[in-house]
């Protein structure tokens, strides 16, 4: 271990040294004794009467050998005694000594001999208990190899933090050799900022004598390795004497960077799992595809990239088209694109909505047509054009700064649908083979998603054209009456429903109106109200009261299996300015009078249409000129959040406006009562009186 005193060259004026003695000396109680040159012992230091047990009165005085020497021994050490007395060679080793107690000791003797300004010779012999000294030969030396030999790295600081010592293996973590280190300040070593917080801590160590051990781990980039970030795990102690006095503080480094990456690597497969839950449960929460590719790009923006776009093949959303021949060009849709921040990159992508054409060399073009994911980790000018829809498109990508690129197939029951696209710009990582793995597992879940939600668009699309066609046109005159309609579908993300409304003209200057809603969704339904919707306008023929056309409605309800239906049947006579109604389980109809509040009619409510065996009532009352009746189904007023008495509260309110006009009215009441994630349909039908002069 390299070491220094005061200064990095080993030198050093007196009065930089320590002031105070070291206690090593202390602590290997070295015994001090000089003899004449007869061999009389003439000084006696206190650390021999420790060794040896005599006091200094009992030994001056005394000749040394017959007092600390057995006598077998008695020869060996006088020809020793008068060979030192005679050469001036010093004599060492280890030898047994006769302790007060009459004990035998052993201790390690060093015998020289000293020449006073008289010319006298004097013997000094110096010594301490050889089984101290062993053992602290043993600490230094098992000190010594495990400071040179150790793979943690090991230095000592003094009090005012500069180096005093640094072993080969701190050497090799900084990359400095340790003679550059010694005499310097541990920040003049370590420059970086985040290297405040172990100096602060080696403060606080020597102030306080409580080790810090592993708290503090640093990363960083040293001059042994600039090019790999390290982590090193710091340890610090104080050092003291024997006699407590502090001496510096030790820094032990250990190099963690293996501990450190597996705990990030860990933290982002943690981080990823999380990814995949999460987007597991935002993605697909409705079936309507351009929802579900935003929400794919919401979840991977910016958690994995900068920018995101969700294509896919037009083929795909369309089954009547013919897909792309496998070597000429591909057609795509965009569904969504997203980034993190703004970014001229958003130019070289395709607004959603729009078709684009990738020619056979695109990596779009490739990834739908192996359905392998592809990974471009560093993206070059070479590859920003297979990436791009042309030249100026990858030019954009190129200025934005676009590095690293990935897409993921979208694929679903072994179909391949598109292609989910992302890219890093302000990101300064490159995509890895985990973030591939990750892309490709979220755009195989949307895909399937993204397949639900088109395979129910395709029915729903059939659904509503069905109920469209059955929905009727107004009659281009009704006699006393004036019309208006609404029908409005559901959700896009769930199925159409049979709500239906007619208005049928009558012999006798007569007009029906039906509104109704069979119970149930998608094609069944549908065709369910048509078949409703026919026989209705059969038995309006037979110029039945609403009672009797809803008994025949409810005989032809039963025997349409599971189905059952709700319904409202007027019929009103301008010769009489009479309403005759009745109804089957449905929602009360509104009544609006000129110059009155909106009321609610107060009718025997009945029973659905195929439950069977309850009879139907007829009610009549009059209408004036001016009058609207206001017939509806259930999905125009019932909502998961709201009593239905509130609603139909604010129905009434809401018609409290008699001059405006029918239109105008369907309007407002499917815009104030009506959400646009409602989700059910709404069929509406107002009729509102006028002024009747028969024809001559």
């Amino acid at each position: 271990m390299s070491a220094a005193d005061g200064r990095p060259d080993g030198t050093g004026r007196p009065e930089e040294r320590p002031s105070q003695p070291s206690a090593l000396l202390d602590l290997l109680g070295v015994a001090a004794v000089l003899l004449d040159d007869e061999g009389r012992i003439v000084l006696w230091s206190p650390q021999a009467e420790d060794l040896y047990g005599y006091t200094a009165e009992e030994a001056l005085g005394q000749y040394a050998a017959p007092l600390l020497i057995h006598e077998e021994h008695w020869n060996l050490v006088i020809g020793k005694f008068a060979e030192v007395m005679e050469t001036g060679q010093s004599w060492g080793g280890t030898f047994p000594v006769r302790h007060k107690d009459g004990t035998t000791r052993l201790v390690e003797l060093r015998n020289m001999r000293l020449l006073d300004d008289r010319g006298d010779f004097y013997a000094l012999g110096l010594a301490t208990d050889s089984s101290t000294l062993r053992e602290v030969e043993r600490d230094v030396a098992l000190s010594a190899r495990l400071v040179s030999q150790s793979p943690i790295g090991l230095a000592m600081l003094d009090t005012d933090l500069r180096y005093v010592a640094v072993n080969p293996a701190l050497e090799r973590m900084h990359g400095i050799p340790a003679e550059e280190h010694l005499g310097r300040h541990y920040r003049e070593i370590m420059k970086s900022a985040k290297f405040e917080v172990p100096e602060a801590a080696m403060r606080q160590v020597l102030e306080t004598g409580i080790p810090m051990v592993d708290q503090s781990t640093i990363v960083g980039r040293t001059p042994a390795d600039p090019d790999h970030k390290h982590a090193w795990s710091i340890s610090l102690y104080r050092l003291e004497d024997p006699q407590g006095r502090v001496l510096g503080v030790a820094d032990l480094v250990v190099d963690v960077t293996d501990r450190y990456q597996a705990a990030i690597e860990a933290a982002e497969a943690r981080r990823r799992l999380a990814l995949i839950a999460d987007g597991s449960a935002r993605i697909g929460t409705t079936l309507e595809v351009g929802q579900t590719a935003r929400e794919l790009a919401e979840v991977t923006v910016p958690e994995i990239a900068d920018l995101v776009t969700v294509d896919v093949l037009d083929s795909a959303l369309d089954e009547h088209r013919p897909p792309a021949t496998r070597d000429g060009p591909a057609l795509f849709r965009a569904l969504a694109v997203k980034a993190a921040y703004p970014t001229e990159a958003i130019l070289a992508t395709d607004p959603p909505g729009d078709i684009a054409t990738y020619d056979a060399d695109r990596l779009a073009t490739q990834c739908v047509r192996t359905g392998r994911p592809i990974l471009i980790s560093r993206a070059q000018d070479s590859d920003l054009a297979r990436i791009a829809r042309d030249a100026a498109a990858a030019a954009v990508l190129a200025r934005s700064g676009v590095h690293s690129y990935m897409l993921a197939p979208l694929t679903a029951r072994g179909r391949i649908l598109g292609f989910l696209g992302l890219s890093r710009a302000r990101n300064p990582l490159p995509f890895d083979e985990d973030d591939l793995a990750l892309a490709a597992e979220l755009a195989s879940r949307a895909g399937v998603c993204i397949d639900n939600a088109r395979s129910h668009q395709s029915v729903r699309n059939a659904a509503e054209t069905l109920q469209r066609s059955l929905l009727p046109d107004h009659p281009p005159r009704l006699p006393g009456l004036r019309i208006a309609s609404r029908y409005r579908p559901a959700l896009a993300t769930y199925e159409i429903g049979g709500d239906w409304y007619d208005v049928l003209p009558l012999e006798g200057d007569k007009t029906a109106l039906v509104v109704g809603d069979v119970m149930g969704s998608g094609i069944d339904a549908a065709a369910t109200m048509g078949r409703l919707r026919t026989a209705t306008s059969a038995f309006a023929d037979l110029d039945l009261e609403p009672a009797q056309v809803l008994q025949h409605l409810d005989k032809i309800t039963a025997g349409l299996e599971h189905y059952i239906a709700t319904c409202v049947y007027a019929v009103y006579d301008p010769h009489r300015a009479e309403c005759r109604i009745a109804t089957a389980g449905h929602l009360p109809p509104a009544l609006v009078r000129s110059g009155k509040p909106a009321e609610l009619l107060d009718l025997p409510t009945g029973t659905p249409l195929g439950v069977g065996g309850v009879p139907f009532v007829t009610t009549a009352f009059d209408l004036g000129p001016g009058d609207q009746l206001v017939l509806y189904t259930d999905g125009l007023v019932e909502t998961r959040h709201h009593a239905i008495d509130e609603r139909l509260a604010t129905l009434l309110r809401l018609l409290d406006a008699p001059d405006r006009s029918l239109e105008g009215t369907c309007d407002r009441l499917l815009s104030e009562l009506r959400r646009p994630d409602d989700p059910d349909d709404v069929a509406l039908l107002i009729a509102r009186t006028q002024a009747f002069t028969p024809d001559a």
